[in-house]
């Protein structure tokens, strides 16, 4: 957009009464043409009621029922010049501040943390990015030092909770031998680059097989259990049956 504002609003609501003021106030600025316009408006359950002309530094109202606060507050020459510096000088400034903070942000890369993850064995090789700032990635396996376009997926962007992004890009090992694994390399703009290595790929192979084994686990807490009160009804029967010989 290349007109930018900064907009200060309040709405005045007096218990038990049924008249609503409000008021808007602030500056646009256009970045291309430098121009800049200031307002501050009033209005008055739900309509205009009056409003600030910068340039000849009265109150405009289309309201008869305004016309005795415009002439006091014409009449207000310290109040008017005030409103005059602040819409046209100190509101303009703070909003080019602001673009200049948000445009330094929006320059600075944050270079991510980026590590291999493997589900499994048979699967791909995921080299995974994130935490970087902006949005933007360029993010590639190479092999011998040659970008590789077969046997890669390339994942989306997408952003974390912090206001930085990850991406991931996968590679198909299968066809892979091990000598073979340290002449691929995952590249992350150049800045970036991370072996193939075995030894330092994240898998989740150990949190499968304890998935797989809890289940049996589980089921032979449950026989033992059944055993065990099964035996108890049996000695109890026999005691029982003792007692009444």
């Amino acid at each position: 957009c290349k007109i930018l504002k900064i907009i200060f609003t309040f709405n005045l609501l007096k218990l038990k009464c049924v008249h609503i003021l409000q008021r808007m106030n602030g500056c646009e600025w256009d970045d291309e043409t430098e121009e800049i316009n200031g307002f501050n408006q009033y209005g008055y359950d739900g309509e205009d009621f009056l409003s600030l002309d910068l340039q000849t530094l009265t109150w405009i109202t289309p309201k008869p029922q305004a016309i005795i606060t415009k002439l006091r507050w014409d009449a207000e020459k310290p109040r008017l010049n005030y409103n005059k510096n602040f819409y046209i000088h100190e509101c303009p400034g703070l909003l080019k501040k602001y673009v200049h903070y948000r445009r330094n942000l929006l320059q600075t890369a944050v270079l991510p943390s980026v590590s291999l993850l493997q589900k499994s064995s048979s699967s791909p090789v995921s080299c995974h990015a994130t935490g970087f700032y902006p949005d933007r990635a360029v993010m590639f396996w190479r092999k011998d030092g040659e970008e590789l376009h077969e046997g890669v997926d390339l994942g989306e962007i997408l952003s974390n909770n912090d206001g930085t992004f990850q991406t991931s890009v996968d590679l198909n090992v299968s066809s892979v031998t091990p000598e073979d694994w340290e002449r691929y390399h995952c590249v992350f703009h150049e800045d970036i680059i991370i072996k193939l290595n075995k030894t330092i790929i994240k898998t989740n192979l150990v949190n499968n097989k304890t998935h797989i084994d809890l289940p049996i686990i589980i089921a032979a807490f449950v026989l033992v259990l059944i055993i065990i009160v099964a035996i108890g009804i049996v000695a109890y029967k026999k005691k029982k049956g003792k007692k009444l010989k």
